[in-house]
């Protein structure tokens, strides 16, 4: 499965790892996931370092209407991703744009400081 991810109900963070191609419908999956374990929420660290996303801009637009329902009706917790490839850095950018949640986003190049970030966030209550 080229998108796995472990909830830590006790930490309130969702530990995502992506290896190979992401698809929409992955990433789907992925988010109905959350909300089903009431964890849209949480802090999310997604390790991207070794994944190639594979999307076009109908399943960004498509990903953007989907964002845009569930934080409607659920808060969305801070988003640490770690990756340095360019369509990681491109994904992500496209990512931040269409969602319509106010919650801390950042872009890491190692985990250790991902999860620094994280610590920081959830110090300050950072839910948007």
């Amino acid at each position: 499965m080229p998108l796995r991810w472990e909830i830590l109900h006790p930490e309130k963070l969702i530990h995502v790892i992506a290896e190979g191609e992401v698809t929409l419908k992955e990433m789907e999956a992925h988010f109905d996931a959350l909300v089903v374990a009431n964890a849209l929420a949480y802090s999310k660290l997604f390790d991207a370092t070794r994944v190639k996303p594979i999307y076009d801009d109908a399943d960004v637009m498509a990903m953007g209407a989907r964002l845009s329902a569930y934080t409607e009706h659920f808060p969305s917790g801070p988003l640490a991703v770690v990756g340095r490839d360019e369509s990681v850095v491109l994904t992500f950018k496209r990512f931040v744009n269409i969602s319509p949640s106010k919650r801390p986003a950042a872009l890491f190049s190692t985990e250790k400081k991902a999860r620094a970030w994280l610590a920081k966030q959830a110090a300050s209550g950072g839910v948007g």
